[in-house]
């Protein structure tokens, strides 16, 4: 569901330190419910997942033309991207979030930024503009929680607008509603996963003295999370790790 651009800036995020220039392009709430610790499951979730690849044949249609428009008219050459066209926002990270950049994204071109307790941020860059994927973990007010995700966008120019311009219907009508609903699928299907391996192991260096991890001056920071799905049954693979 497309929610108005305040649910997105009325919310305390450490994005807005870091995107005064960008502009907020989308808000969309994801029927993702879980508790206050799940959020890392639906960044692992988003970032394994392929929407050219989805259910709808119209949206993956959708991609493969874009796709084939940038390899044509060379929107997505090295030169075009992070680092080159554009500096990374990564220059921008206060201390405390250089060291949290969360899982790398298996399909798209996003690069991860940061990953924190209920924020993660990715940035993509080519031709047409330099572009930022936000996700939130937003408390419903029953003790439970669920997905926002967000887009920001500085457009490169006069492309970068005329390009934005023409490709919102689709956004909205076609490519955001297929997306979701393929997030949605797969939060259903990981729903009744067990914790990945590094979540498992952040618990443990948790459960030890307060001496032995300084205390972060900001909200507590992930490591990188374990996209793949694990080899073994949940039984024996918990059991294995907390011997």
């Amino acid at each position: 569901m497309r929610l108005p651009n305040t649910a997105h800036t009325a919310q305390p995020w450490r994005i807005h330190e870091l995107t005064p220039d960008f502009r907020l392009e989308d808000v969309w709430a994801l029927q993702t419910p879980g508790g206050p610790d799940d959020f890392h499951r639906l960044v692992e979730a988003i970032a394994a997942g392929d929407p050219s690849k989805g259910s709808s044949r119209t949206a993956r249609a959708l991609w493969t033309i874009r796709w084939k428009l940038g390899e044509l008219l060379g929107w997505d050459d090295p030169d075009t991207g992070l680092g080159s066209r554009v500096p990374t926002l990564r220059d921008r990270l206060p201390t405390d979030l250089r060291n949290a950049p969360g899982p790398h994204f298996e399909a798209l071109p996003f690069t991860p930024l940061y990953l924190i307790d209920d924020e993660f941020a990715a940035e993509i860059a080519n031709r047409t503009m330099h572009g930022v994927l936000h996700l939130g973990w937003v408390p419903d007010g029953t003790g439970g929680c669920h997905g926002q995700m967000a887009v920001l966008v500085q457009p490169n120019g006069l492309l970068g607008r005329t390009y934005m311009a023409a490709i919102r219907p689709f956004r909205h009508l076609i490519v955001y509603p297929a997306a979701m609903r393929e997030i949605e699928r797969r939060w259903r299907a990981r729903a009744t996963w067990p914790a990945s391996l590094a979540t498992i192991a952040m618990v443990r260096q948790r459960a030890l003295p307060a001496t032995a991890t300084p205390a972060a001056p900001h909200r507590t920071t992930h490591p990188m999370r374990v996209t793949a799905k694990p080899s073994l049954p949940p039984a024996k693979m918990v059991t294995q790790l907390t011997r």
